[in-house]
């Protein structure tokens, strides 16, 4: 709902101001987190747009989905507390570029409350420019451009991209349905295996050649691509632990959900009597550096484009993730390692993210968080949770080397990106110093909290804000102005 504007000659009195400003920065903030921002980010966010709206003495603190700020003008007198709940966590690399944009414009100082205001209803009241179709097709191609990755053939991209196509309209129905991800991502799991049930089916009376395991792991990649394993590890490095901690709950949870479902699957095939092959999850093998490579591209292109990225995006997401992945087959050649390699390509990936969103002005994490999706340990985690499930002693023991082993790839991804963002961002001349518990690069938002000079500029208006309002008379009876035509 639109909010009904002031005129623009009626200044807002310094308590409501207070008010207005705390709401207008926990709303940003909670696009911002839902959209898969880390909670140093949106902390670094919310307290510059307080800052620059007068509010400099604004605190705020963020823990999972509750966004919390107070505000004290004085010790004698009481704090203003604004808290706010993010009801649902949806990546809209759309809105997160349009509130990027309002948010710089609030800091540079062109943008004022009331205008801030109006610009991000019309921002969350806005449909999308793309239609949900295309968005379903994007996952589609998602998922063949996953299974070209894995190494499969034609057939196996094909039924890769239609079980993609599925799952997105059922889980599109569930979530209207307001059932908990754990279900969406249990039915999820269950199409995937299905539908490789179904074509192991004509595999078998045409000999199309299809390997069961590759429909299965394709889309099990696209499953965990939307999940936060990325943002849970940043979160952990920047000192919010319990975020951290829960936000790695949520996505070992979703994983599991994935686990039920292809078992279950697989589970009612077996119950009718058709005859299947021993499935290996993650025993996969890339086909080739450049066949990867392109494989790579597509899936993250097409990742970038059914979150709603830019299109301007999807060509320097797709060149950018093709070069990671054949850093990372290169480097893992020799025998170095998957997460040494993983590693030093999701370096490259944050070393030139920062230079390519700056350049097409966009946030960051829209760019690093799509190209690394090809290397997600999605596999490895599917193949150590299933192993666990088995129960004996051996199978036990190497779905736990299997967990670690993912971890470690996650842990190498966040750390590697988070680094090569790190020595990018002060080639530009933004970052300045910043509280201890927020120290590292900025994914989404400005860089850092205000310099000297442009807090002495806001200080000042502060000053004349405040000054206004105690000195502005109480408003009296006011007759409206008809409409000039």
């Amino acid at each position: 709902m639109v909010e009904p504007e002031l005129p623009a000659t009626q200044l807002i009195p310094l308590p409501n101001r207070l008010a207005l400003t705390l709401d207008f920065c926990l709303r940003l903030g909670e696009i911002l987190l839902s959209s898969g921002a880390g909670a140093a980010d949106v902390t670094v966010t919310m307290l510059s747009v307080a800052r620059a709206l007068g509010a400099a003495d604004a605190e705020a603190d963020i823990t999972f989905t509750l966004l919390t700020m107070s505000h004290q003008t004085s010790p004698d007198e009481a704090p203003l507390i604004a808290r706010r709940q993010v009801a649902q966590r949806v990546t809209d690399y759309q809105d997160l570029t349009n509130v990027d944009h309002l948010v710089r414009g609030v800091v540079a100082g062109r943008i004022g409350l009331r205008e801030g205001r109006a610009e991000l209803n019309r921002i969350t009241s806005t449909g999308h420019d793309r239609h949900r179709w295309a968005v379903t097709a994007g996952w589609g191609v998602m998922s063949a451009g996953i299974a070209i990755l894995l190494g499969g053939g034609p057939v196996v991209v094909l039924v890769a991209a239609l079980a993609a196509l599925l799952i997105d309209r059922l889980q599109l129905r569930i979530a209207r349905r307001r059932l908990p991800t754990f279900y969406a991502q249990v039915a999820g799991g269950g199409t995937a295996a299905l539908v490789a049930v179904a074509a192991r089916v004509l595999d078998e009376r045409f000999d199309l050649g299809l390997d069961v395991s590759f429909v299965i792991t394709a889309n099990i990649v696209v499953l965990l691509a939307g999940v936060g394993f990325m943002g849970a590890i940043q979160d952990a490095l920047t000192g919010f632990y319990i975020t951290a901690g829960a936000r790695i709950t949520e996505a070992v949870l979703s994983t599991c959900g994935i686990i039920a479902g292809v078992s279950g699957g697989l589970s009612v095939a077996s119950a009718f009597g058709v005859d299947l092959p021993t499935v290996e999850p993650g025993a996969t093998g890339i086909q080739g550096i450049g066949m990867a490579a392109v494989g790579g591209a597509i899936g993250a292109a097409a990742f970038a484009f059914s979150s709603y990225s830019p299109n301007r995006v999807l060509a320097p997401i797709a060149v950018v993730a093709a070069i990671a992945v054949t850093i990372s087959a290169t480097v893992e050649e020799p025998g170095l390692g998957r997460t040494w390699a993983v590693g030093v390509a999701a370096f490259f990936v944050g070393l030139v993210g920062y230079a390519v969103a700056k350049r097409l002005r966009v946030p960051p994490l829209i760019v690093v968080v799509s190209c690394v999706v090809p290397m997600l340990p999605g596999i490895a985690i599917y193949r150590g949770l299933s192993l666990l499930g088995e129960g004996s002693r051996r199978d036990t023991s190497l779905g736990l080397v299997a967990i670690i082993g993912a971890a470690s790839v996650a842990l190498a991804i966040a750390a590697g990106v988070i680094l090569g963002e790190y020595l990018a961002q002060p080639l530009g001349r933004e970052v300045r110093r910043v509280e201890d518990r927020l120290v590292g690069p900025r994914l989404v938002g400005p860089s850092s909290l205000l310099g000297r000079r442009a807090g002495r500029a806001i200080d000042r208006r502060t000053r004349r804000r405040t000054e206004g309002a105690r000195d502005e008379p109480a408003p009296g009876p006011t007759r409206r102005t008809p409409p000039q035509r």
